[in-house]
């Protein structure tokens, strides 16, 4: 392969110009990195939460175990396939494909690199760009909850079906936060191009972007719009399903939520797809916020950094980071009640970033305008000021005062015993009823009621305490 060091970045004239053989090639590797990526993310996964619990981790399968994903792989594929009897059978088979298109679709729109040179062809390093890419993006981050919320529904269960209702909540609850976040970029960026938002987060590029002060340090939007990367990757981690936002699977609570119907190969693709959903996220959140494959500091002393196939390299360590994070999460929070998954979405993260692009948008507003420094630093310094009043005078919800335990056991009535509440009562056990109804035939065939258990603590004979034993009942 004939490779010439380029500097060039690409623009939206240099796609479609490509021969249709190149284009296969791009294709075919947007593919072949999404399956290895995720082959590697399992093992990395296990291996980090391995390490993170002092456990050997894999070992055993390959070197450093890294032949035990093929091996989980090839025993799913010989594992018997299980159709349910009251499954949608066509929905049902193409639900998990639903989802593993939708996610590998996502990163035909990422940039690996700068412009390049393939046997003689002057081409960037991806597979296309369009003006409204970042729509793209957020289609195909959409789209792919209907795998799963159609797999739940066509099992005809219920457990897999509250885990679709779930994961639908999810999209709808997270992907109004990651919206408002990508705004916050193409309003700084002017474009909705990919390619263009990596080529804005050139060094430099970015720096005095309050108008206040200039400082050497990169251009990345990680920096320049910091809630908005913190509230888009945690959006991100909610849209993927990961812990501790895993409340469409909940093996606690929905056994597997949608999955629990699948088997073989079918549940593969489903695994697959949220592998694969991670690691295009973790390359939407670089592309849109770490500068994409632009080498960060202090690499960025050497010239070559950002030309030829090394961007390349950068692109992947920070892929590699984000899958880091996604990881470490998993391994160290536990997962969130459902009411505290949606007050952190409705409450808390879309409020927060509504008042950001406010900001933002005032602060692009002066940046247009003429006006002096010193001015722009007291609007900007008053409209801080009364976003941080707004949020301490906010009037919050006031919880009743805790009683300590000897005030609860004063108000209790005299000679009583603490009892379950009436929802934890439970029917009464056969096994119950049937060792009273052996041991009081007389009483029964008499025409005395039989003493059955109509709940907890209600369940016991009247003649208990008369001479039997109560470990007898």
């Amino acid at each position: 392969m004939n490779v010439i060091h380029l500097a060039q970045d690409p623009t939206l004239q240099d796609f479609g110009k490509d021969p249709w053989w190149l284009v296969l090639i791009k294709i075919v590797f947007a593919f072949v990195f999404a399956v290895l990526a995720t082959l590697l993310g399992v093992w990395f996964e296990r291996r980090v939460v391995a390490r993170m619990a002092q456990r050997p981790g894999l070992n055993q399968i390959g070197p450093f175990g890294l032949l035990q994903t093929l091996a989980d792989g090839l025993k799913m594929a010989f594992k018997e396939d299980i159709l349910p009897k009251a499954a949608d059978k066509v929905v049902y088979f193409f639900a998990p494909t639903i989802s593993t298109i939708c996610a590998v679709t996502a990163l035909s729109v990422v940039p690996f690199g700068p412009m390049v040179s393939i046997f003689g062809h002057r081409t960037p390093l991806q597979v296309t760009d369009v003006s409204v890419a970042v729509l793209v993006l957020l289609a195909c981050s959409s789209m792919g909850v209907y795998g799963i919320v159609l797999g739940g529904w066509a099992s005809g269960s219920t457990y897999p079906l509250l885990g679709g209702l779930r994961s639908s909540a999810q999209m709808i609850s997270y992907e109004v936060a990651m919206g408002l976040s990508i705004v916050a970029v193409f309003m700084t960026a002017g474009t909705m191009s990919t390619s263009g938002i990596v080529s804005a987060q050139a060094d430099g590029t970015r720096l005095s972007f309050f108008g206040l002060f200039d400082l050497p340090a990169p251009g990345w939007y990680a920096i320049l719009l910091l809630p908005s990367f913190i509230i888009f990757f945690i959006s991100t981690v909610g849209e993927t399903n990961r812990a501790p936002f895993d409340l469409p699977e909940a093996e606690s609570e929905l056994v597997a939520g949608f999955m629990t119907e699948y088997s073989s190969l079918k549940f593969a693709l489903f695994m697959l797809s949220e592998y694969v959903a991670m690691v295009t996220m973790s390359a939407v959140t670089t592309t849109l916020f770490l500068g994409g494959w632009r080498a960060p500091w202090p690499i960025t002393i050497w010239e070559g950094a950002n030309s030829g196939w090394w961007p390349m390299l950068w692109f992947f360590g920070k892929v590699l980071l984000l899958v880091f994070v996604f990881v470490w999460l998993r391994g160290t929070l536990p997962r969130l009640r459902y009411d505290q998954f949606m007050r952190l979405g409705w409450k808390v993260l879309l409020p927060i970033n509504l008042v950001w692009i406010l900001l933002l948008a005032g602060i692009r507003t002066l940046q247009k305008q003429d006006v002096a420094t010193g001015t722009r630093a007291w609007i900007i310094s008053g409209a801080v000021l009364v976003v941080l009043i707004l949020t301490l005078a906010w009037p919050t919800k006031k919880q009743p005062p805790r009683r300590s335990l000897q005030e609860r056991m004063d108000r209790r009535p005299a000679g009583s015993f603490p009892v379950p509440p009436m929802d934890l009562q439970v029917p009464p056990s056969p096994r119950i009823k049937r060792t009273i109804a052996e041991r009081e035939p007389a009483n029964v065939g008499a025409g005395q009621p039989e003493h059955v258990d109509t709940g907890i603590g209600a369940g016991q004979p009247a003649n208990v305490g008369a001479g039997h034993d109560e470990r007898e009942v």
